[in-house]
């Protein structure tokens, strides 16, 4: 399974299109790359609402005629452009409220991790797990904007070390990294410090 990556907009956020099939997270800017990178498109899958991971779903969904799938809980600030920051306001038409899917005769995966924002997820498609703004490369996301919570952070991170498989990690920002390394990152430091 192929992953094609495209660091979008001022924050460098990681856009990636999945066996040319689906669109995570396109960002500032990301419509060009994306018609350019996939001729079989079948939905666009977000790991959550924030501005810099949803800026071209508008446009790609008018292009492409394809569903977007968000977290029930993230769904108004895709709807409303709750930081002004001018994001194109659009709809989804699957609000993810379980976790197993299956997508043009795919399993897709939705985890739900609240804390970045009240919908957060990561998204986990054969080997891949796509974490945007949950877990970074040695890092985790940020709980200190609007709709954050760090009570919630702390739980999900909590029940992300259960999980017992290892998967590539492919991040909202910055590098890959895989599930067992994170995990190990979060016992030692991110739990202590949150």
């Amino acid at each position: 399974m192929q992953v094609k990556v495209k660091p979008c907009g001022d924050y460098q956020t990681n856009c990636y299109i999945v066996d040319d099939r689906f669109i995570i997270d396109p960002g500032v800017n990301a419509t060009s790359w994306v018609l350019e990178n996939t001729k079989n498109p079948k939905a666009i899958l977000l790991t959550h609402a924030h501005f810099d991971h949803v800026w071209s779903v508008k446009e790609l969904k008018e292009k492409l005629k394809i569903p977007v799938y968000i977290h029930k809980d993230d769904a108004f600030m895709l709807e409303e452009d709750v930081f002004n920051m001018g994001v194109p306001k659009s709809k989804a038409d699957i609000l993810v409220d379980k976790k197993d899917y299956i997508i043009d005769d795919t399993k897709v995966v939705f985890r739900h991790f609240p804390g970045h924002t009240p919908g957060c997820m990561t998204i986990e498609i054969d080997d891949f797990m796509f974490s945007g703004d949950f877990i970074f490369n040695g890092s985790i996301g940020r709980v200190d904007f609007p709709y954050s919570n760090p009570d919630n952070m702390k739980k999900s991170l909590n029940i992300f070390l259960s999980i017992d498989y290892d998967k590539i990690i492919f991040p909202g920002h910055g590098n890959k990294t895989n599930i067992k390394t994170e995990q190990e990152n979060i016992k030692n430091y991110w739990l202590k410090v949150l």
